[in-house]
């Protein structure tokens, strides 16, 4: 094989497109700090039982693992940041108080998780800790989509589910993990077939619920037939008040509900989202309440939040236009090395051609050039 070809699923970042990417990221970042969240750097690499601990199977089989050739112990590549930055909220800065915090950086999967992703995402997400009540929740979803909105994302629906409705189901059942797994599955895929096999032995209330979650998606109208067909349900009819709570604070986009949707980690703990737009095969964005997140850390802290991929929110957005950059000659003399400093000083892009090389493809399309006129040097449009 040729000492150039990448894995499979893992590319580099051309010109355009990684100018793209950083454009992305440095609105995503600007937004978030303007909702008053502080920026955090996790480590890539980390010891995997602090990376893994209670976040289920799914982000396990995601996790690229190896050996610390120092301390001989199980070190884990990030697949994802929502743990760490739990980790830091509880230990390193350990505020009473609430805490917004944000990130981006890479993380790796061992396969990727939607067709043609990337093994490599550019994770951008934002968290916020210590607020129980559905006001957390609202400004997550909210700064998700002034997120979207600042990278010109368009035609952007909302899609709300909250994973306490199947816990509720499943309450007190013995049920493993493998089947557990499954039974999301089913809901996941609206497989009835397969979730009538696997809930043939649960106690009728389970499996007429979990039947009835099939056909709970759709408008606000499905709230109101959740209601009378999970009556029964332990504390739904709160949950069916925080979807609507939630909902009705949206005003930029669409908002649907899907009941069943379980998929993600398994850190969930309540109110779930996922954000959608026209040109996107899977959600851009997805996102929840995850209160038991820092459990394994000794500090369980109420905490929701959202994440996604920058790599593929480059692919449903236009590129921005390209600032215009001024064409200079390249020189020894202190004159012109002068002006362009100024020029650069101003914040201006200036591209020296190197001799020889004045016809070749320009990335920054120069409309401008800095030229000799009368004794002074000048920048003339082309």
């Amino acid at each position: 094989m040729s000492a150039w070809v990448l894995p499979d699923h893992i590319a580099d970042v051309l010109p355009s497109e990684a100018r793209h990417i950083e454009e992305l990221r440095r609105g995503l970042l600007d937004t978030a700090r303007s909702y008053g969240y502080e920026l955090v750097m996790p480590p890539l690499l980390e010891h995997l039982d602090s990376l893994l601990t209670g976040t289920g199977e799914a982000l396990d089989l995601q996790t690229f693992k190896l050996v610390d050739q120092l301390s001989g112990r199980s070190l884990g590549l990030r697949a994802d940041t929502t743990q760490q930055v739990a980790r830091i909220d509880a230990h390193l800065l350990n505020r009473r108080g609430v805490t917004r915090l944000c990130y981006c950086g890479p993380v790796l999967h061992t396969r990727p998780d939607r067709p043609h992703a990337t093994r490599e995402p550019l994770q951008f997400g934002a968290e916020i800790y210590g607020h129980p009540g559905i006001e957390a929740d609202i400004e997550a979803v909210l700064l998700s989509l002034e997120c979207l909105r600042s990278a010109n994302v368009q035609d952007v629906s909302v899609d709300l589910a909250d994973v306490r409705i199947v816990r509720s189901l499943l309450a007190g059942l013995p049920v493993g993990l493998q089947t557990l797994a499954r039974v999301h599955a089913a809901l996941a895929a609206k497989d009835a077939s397969e979730l009538t096999s696997l809930a043939r032995d649960f106690p009728a209330k389970a499996r007429e619920g979990l039947l009835a979650l099939l056909q709970l998606y759709g408008d606000a109208s499905v709230l109101d037939e959740a209601e009378i067909a999970l009556k029964a349900i332990s504390g739904v009819r709160q949950v069916l008040s925080d979807l609507r709570a939630i909902a009705a604070r949206v005003q930029s986009a669409r908002v649907t509900f899907d009941l069943a949707d379980l998929r993600g980690y398994a850190y969930y703990s309540g109110a779930r989202f996922a954000v959608y737009a026209q040109g996107a095969s899977d959600a851009l964005v997805r996102g929840g309440r995850y209160d038991e997140v820092g459990a394994v850390f000794g500090r369980n802290r109420p905490a929701a939040g959202f994440s996604l991929d920058v790599k593929q929110l480059v692919g449903v957005v236009s590129p921005r236009p390209l600032k215009a950059a001024i064409r200079a000659p390249w020189g020894e003399a202190p004159d012109v090395n002068a002006a362009i400093a100024a020029l650069r000083q101003q914040g201006e892009t200036v591209v020296c051609m190197l001799p020889g090389h004045g016809s070749e493809v320009d990335e920054f399309h120069c409309d401008r050039e800095l030229v000799q006129a009368e004794g002074r040097w000048v920048v003339r449009t082309l």
